[in-house]
């Protein structure tokens, strides 16, 4: 019998980008902006379910295939957007069909100089041992460097 568990925790992030937070919140809004930084098409990974509805009370949805063999889903639901400001979802991920987190996460925009603070603040349930708050913070930090390499790079982003 598999032995079930949760693990709750709660950790906050922040960033400064030079880009203006209207420009931060674009790469977070546009499919085609996000899809440049977020998951995707990158590191051997192969997403083939994506779906993308950035409004209150839209979704956004993908299933990836990874080079190690396995897939994970990422099914979020957007409670909250102030744009330029605030963007507050909840979302679950899977591994191989088994559930391994729910969290309730918001991304604080402010001006700072000519550039933007990002505040993430993310309160997971982490279950059966199949991820954990560390890997979590550590995937999360990845992604908002990867946000500020799109943002310096990319074309799109402008």
């Amino acid at each position: 019998m598999t032995t079930r568990s949760v693990t709750h925790a709660t950790f906050t992030l922040e960033r400064s980008y030079a880009a203006p937070p209207a420009r931060v919140f674009a790469a977070f809004a546009d499919p085609d902006i996000k899809a440049v930084w977020f998951g995707g098409e990158h590191d051997g990974f192969t997403t083939t379910r994506s779906e993308f509805d950035f409004r209150p009370g839209g979704v956004e949805s993908s299933e990836s295939h990874h080079p190690g063999g396995f897939t994970t889903t990422f099914d979020a639901t957007y409670h909250n957007i102030v744009p330029d400001e605030r963007i507050v979802y909840s979302y679950a991920m899977t591994l191989d069909g088994n559930p391994i987190s729910a969290s309730l996460t918001t991304i604080e925009l402010a001006a700072e100089g000519s550039g933007t603070r990002l505040t993430l603040t993310e309160h997971g349930a982490f279950l059966d041992s199949f991820d954990n708050p560390a890997q979590r913070e550590e995937g999360t930090n990845e992604l908002l460097g990867a946000l500020g390499a799109a943002l310096e790079t990319s074309a799109t982003v402008d």
